[in-house]
């Protein structure tokens, strides 16, 4: 499952993070949002690998698909 998220009170103030460092997942989303590619990443944060690239994103649909929200009458306002 999502064995490479860590959330941590003590590290990055809970947010969630990959396991083992302060990497936090909304870094690598917002890198991705951007255009980077997973290798783009990768040379920015040796540390981690396509598996935590992936995770990240596991996570934040995961987040998303559990989320309850009210309905939204009117979007970007």
């Amino acid at each position: 499952m999502l064995d490479r998220i860590s959330i941590d009170p003590n590290i990055c103030h809970g947010k969630p993070c990959i396991k083992g460092t302060r990497i936090m997942v909304s870094v690598i989303l917002a890198q991705l949002e951007e255009g980077l590619s997973f290798d783009e990443i990768k040379e920015e944060f040796p540390e981690l690998s396509d598996e935590d690239i992936k995770q990240a994103l596991e996570y934040a649909r995961h987040t998303i698909d559990n989320e309850e929200i009210g309905l939204l009458t009117s979007i970007g306002s």
